[in-house]
């Protein structure tokens, strides 16, 4: 399968972080990898590949080379797994005569109305009760079909349309559910729906996180198919090449790491996100339980290097004054490496270089990117987690447009390079 076959098979089964962590579980188990318990004893083996769910919505996975000594070389690659959508409040259930909508929330920083007359449907986690210890189990969810849609106010009725109009998250991004039949469906309408897709009582629901998701399947276009059109570019396609480079990878004396780590685009400050010690902790009880000493896994961590990956800015065919006059990429110029003074990205001369030599040696097409001096861009995971584990990083990924859409479009070229990349990071021995 090529990478983008790949590509559009991830796109089309992470319908929520959720549900694109079972999905690399399952790419994982097909190439051999053992899963591991957060919290229970390991017992690893030298050649030999696990992985970790965390919290469901984060993974970390390792590959321990058949050589890996004392003090294994260290390498990391990571990206995150979810993207700016509309995430559900609790009792969402809104009625506006005969309408049944729902009450949602921003997550992140979408581009709302790109939303608007869309195909939209629902997935998450449902918490209901159980007989097991914690008194709770979670099910999984996905309502597979179009359910929703935040229909556009027609333009006659707002005639100023066309030069801008304001969006009230609160207001306008109350997805349609259903027509009301009688007003005993007024006050459950979802939480029936819901229980109905999980298979369970709605009395047995204790609570939920339902993300809203465009169900648009990807598609080609350009005269020659040089572009892809598709929801969540941002960051599956960083998602992707992390998967397919360590499964791809010989780790020889090094270990060899990728972390799809979720909430990036908030911030990243939660248990499972890469401002947390979830990486810290897993790669110390990782090191000591091949029985190396707390400080060959600090020295490990010192000598390591971490590859960041998450999509850059293409320069924009009808706003090329956005972008900064020298350090532009188009999508087809394969690989972003993003370089910032602020530190917003991670990247030093010394990563760069290392990251460079890999690209040419490896004939992978690739650019320097930056942004305006006039323009704050936005930032990565990279810069949070090199901070906590001190190890020298690179922030790289695809070119694209139309970044925070409901939609948006890349190179399909790039994505090649991008995995051609991961691949030959970690199959590249002694990066000095």
């Amino acid at each position: 399968m090529n990478d983008m076959k790949q590509l559009e098979r991830l796109i089309s089964a992470s319908v929520s972080p959720y549900h694109c962590i079972m999905t690399a579980a399952a790419s994982l188990d097909g190439a051999g990898f053992t899963e591991l318990s957060l919290s229970g004893s390991w017992k690893l083996e030298q050649g030999h590949s696990y992985y970790i769910k965390a919290y469901d919505s984060t993974l970390i996975a390792f590959t321990i080379g058949e050589l890996a000594d004392q003090t294994p070389k260290l390498k990391l690659a990571a990206s995150h797994t979810d993207w700016p959508c509309l995430k559900l409040k609790p009792s969402p259930e809104v009625t506006s005569g005969r309408y049944g909508k729902l009450n949602t929330e921003v997550y992140g920083g979408p581009l709302l109305h790109t939303w608007f007359d869309r195909p939209l449907s629902m997935a998450g986690k449902v918490c209901v009760t159980s007989d097991a210890p914690s008194g709770t189990k979670t099910i999984f969810v996905d309502f597979k079909r179009p359910v929703l849609t935040i229909p556009n106010l027609a333009i006659h009725m707002n005639r100023e349309a066309n030069q801008g109009v304001a969006v009230n998250p609160q207001v306008d991004m109350l997805p349609l559910l259903t027509l009301i039949k009688s007003d005993l469906e007024k006050e459950d309408f979802f939480l029936k729906a819901l229980a109905a897709e999980a298979g369970v009582e709605k009395q047995d629901i204790l609570d939920y996180e339902i993300y809203v998701y465009n169900t648009e399947s990807g598609t080609l276009c350009g005269l020659d198919g040089e572009f892809y059109s598709a929801p969540r570019l941002d960051n599956l396609t960083s998602v992707q090449a992390c998967l397919s480079g360590i499964m791809n990878s010989t780790a020889g004396n090094e270990i060899h790491v990728i972390a799809l780590y979720d909430n990036e685009e908030i911030g990243s400050s939660t248990k499972q996100g890469a401002a947390s010690l979830l990486m810290d902790r897993v790669l110390e009880k990782l090191f000591l339980s091949l029985g190396c000493s707390r400080e060959s896994y600090l020295n490990a961590l010192f000598d390591g290097f971490m590859l960041s990956l998450d999509v850059a800015h293409a320069i924009h065919p009808n706003h090329s004054e956005k972008c900064d006059i020298k350090n532009q990429i188009l999508m087809g110029d394969g690989v972003a490496i993003k370089l910032s003074a602020s530190q917003s990205y991670a990247t030093d001369a010394t990563s760069t270089g290392m990251i460079e030599s890999i690209c040419r040696n490896a004939k992978i097409p690739y650019r320097k990117f930056s942004n305006r001096s006039d323009m704050k861009g936005g930032s990565t995971l990279g810069s949070i987690s090199s901070s906590y584990l001190t190890m020298r990083t690179v922030d790289a990924g695809i070119p694209m447009l139309a970044m925070h859409s409901a939609r948006e479009v890349m190179g399909t070229a790039d994505q090649k390079a991008l995995v051609d990349l991961v691949t030959a990071y970690f199959n590249k021995a002694n990066m000095d």
